[in-house]
Order: structure tokens, then C-alpha cells, then sequence
């Protein structure tokens, strides 16, 4: 329905590369170029201006840009309200969620699509990403969503929302006043980890392989199955945690933890839903567009 130079700029927009846009819209870079070109010909502004060897926005790309935010919002809302009145809005779905997703990220969604479509009941399991995949290949399940993503080809991936993990520490550890740390000084202290079959380990171990380093190298004093009891572990030890952001909401704001940053290590992932391969059913398509247009409009 939209206009199809309006995606381009928008993706150029947020990803502040004609290459990267490209890419993400399968389209060449030169077409890419054309779109913005006719956009700025249309409204006889730059919308792009180059710094070195990167472009940031003008004036008149910002206001183009918060007008393309609040017009897709709009759309979404067309979007999901005629495809939910294709669907059957009855029956029992059966959800599956990875452990910080079901503790910090899907409440307030179920709690709203509850309020929305009353006649569809929701039956939730939670567990770590691997359990999580396994429960939708033996189809105990019928939609899931996990952190990190592994590569089950049986298993279609849908990104959702963006995470940061991060270095915490309690309020009365040595390191609580660092602003940096060397990964040399991560060598020297001890960590609490998530249990193996966890998509936040997995994350982890990526990103340190980006530094040198990889979660074999840490010195991992022990391993707990959620995060909650990792970070009441901190607050009674003199330990290191990577958690993520999304879980340390009130710790933050009361001080019990704190975040530290460590020098050239930067941990982000997505939540992905997942469903098998093919077309979701229709109560999980419904669930699905409910979570994304929730999160948009936030």
C-alpha cells in the first residue's frame, strides 16, 4: 500500500547506508540512489548529506522521516485489523517462549491481546532457546519466541525485537565504579552463567570471539537456569554476569547492579518468533502481527 520510494528512505534512514538499505530491500544500490533522488525532487529538499565517509540526516530528512514512522504505524493498523478479520479468532494457542522473553518481554503483550480477542486462550510454556525449538519441531507448540537463533532448517525466523546484553556487577563489588574494563580484566574475575542450550550463552560467546576471546576463557564460578537467580546470585558475590537489558529494569533504578562497559565488546542479538516452515496457522499469524504492531507503536 505504501509507496515504495517511502520504504527505501526509510530504510536508508535507519540503517544510514545505501549499501545496507540495498541489501535489506534486495534492490540494487544504484536504484536505491534513484528513490531518494525523485524523493528530493519531489520536495525540493536534501534529504541526505554525507560526513567523511558517512550520511546522516538533513533537517528535511528528519521531518520526512517522523512523518514515514507515523504513516507505517497506520498501515500496520490496516494491515493487522483486515488480516485478523480473515482469521478465525476462537480456539487454544500454544505458545512457547525463551526464559527472558517469558520474564521481561511478553506480559504486557499477552495481557493486551487478551483484551483484544477474549475468545482466544493462550497456553504458555517457557524454557531456554534450545528447549524451546525442540518443543516446536515435536510440535508441542505452535509459535515460539527465543533469543538468538540457531539454524534448524525445519524452522522459519522471524526478527522481533532488538536486545543489548550487558556487564553487571553488584553495587558493593571492587569493579562497580569502573566506567571501562580491558578483556585482560575479564580474565581475572569470576562469572555466573546461564546453563548450556541457553541462546543467551550463545550470543555471548559470539560477540567475545569478536575481541579474541570466547566463554571457555572466563572463569565461571557457576551456572544458574534463569536469570533471576543469577542476579540475586550478584548481589551476594563478588561475581560477573553478562544479562540482558531488557532484565535489569528495576535493579538499575534501585542501584543493587550495575552495568559495565568493556573496551571493543558490544553484545546485540534479536528475539526471533519461530514457527515451521510454511505459512503460520492462523491463530499464531494473528499473535504474531498483534506482538509486531505492538512493538511498533511503542
Amino acid at each position: 500500500m505504501s509507496d515504495f520510494r517511502l520504504e527505501v528512505f526509510y530504510t536508508v534512514a535507519r540503517r544510514l547506508s545505501f549499501t545496507k538499505a540495498a541489501a535489506a530491500l534486495f534492490i540494487t544500490q544504484p536504484a536505491v540512489t534513484k528513490h531518494i533522488y525523485e524523493l528530493e525532487q519531489q520536495y525540493d529538499n536534501k534529504l541526505f548529506e554525507r560526513k567523511g565517509n558517512k550520511i546522516q540526516l538533513t533537517p528535511a530528512g528528519e521531518v520526512l522521516l517522523s512523518h514515514t514512522e507515523s504513516l507505517f504505524d497506520i498501515y500496520r493498523n490496516i494491515d493487522f485489523d483486515m488480516n485478523a478479520l480473515v482469521h478465525k479468532k476462537e480456539g487454544i494457542l500454544y505458545l512457547g517462549a525463551s526464559t527472558t522473553v517469558s520474564h521481561y518481554v511478553i506480559a504486557p503483550i499477552l495481557a493486551g491481546f487478551r483484551n483484544k480477542f477474549k475468545a482466544i486462550e493462550i497456553n504458555l510454556i517457557n524454557g531456554n532457546t534450545e528447549q524451546i525449538e525442540k518443543a516446536l519441531l515435536e510440535k508441542q507448540i505452535q509459535l515460539g519466541i527465543i533469543e538468538g537463533r540457531s539454524k534448524h532448517q525445519e524452522i522459519s525466523y522471524t526478527e522481533f525485537i532488538r536486545d543489548e546484553i550487558v556487564l553487571v556487577c553488584g553495587q558493593d563489588h571492587p569493579l562497580a565504579r569502573k566506567t571501562e574494563l580491558t578483556k585482560e580484566l575479564l580474565l581475572e574475575n569470576s562469572f555466573v552463567m546461564r546453563e548450556q542450550g541457553s541462546g543467551t550463552l550463545e550470543v555471548i560467546d559470539y560477540a567475545l570471539k569478536e575481541i579474541g576471546m570466547s566463554v571457555s576463557d572466563l572463569k565461571v564460578e557457576i551456572q544458574l537456569g534463569s536469570t533471576e537467580s543469577i542476579k540475586s546470585y550478584l548481589m551476594h558475590s563478588r561475581s560477573l554476569a553478562f544479562i540482558s537489558i531488557h532484565a535489569l529494569t528495576n535493579e538499575l533504578q534501585r542501584g543493587t547492579l550495575r552495568v559495565i562497559d568493556v573496551a571493543g565488546l558490544n553484545i546485540e542479538r534479536n528475539f526471533y518468533f519461530i514457527h515451521l516452515q510454511g505459512k503460520p496457522d492462523g491463530l499464531s499469524d494473528v499473535f504474531l502481527r498483534y506482538a509486531q504492531l505492538t512493538h511498533n507503536l511503542k
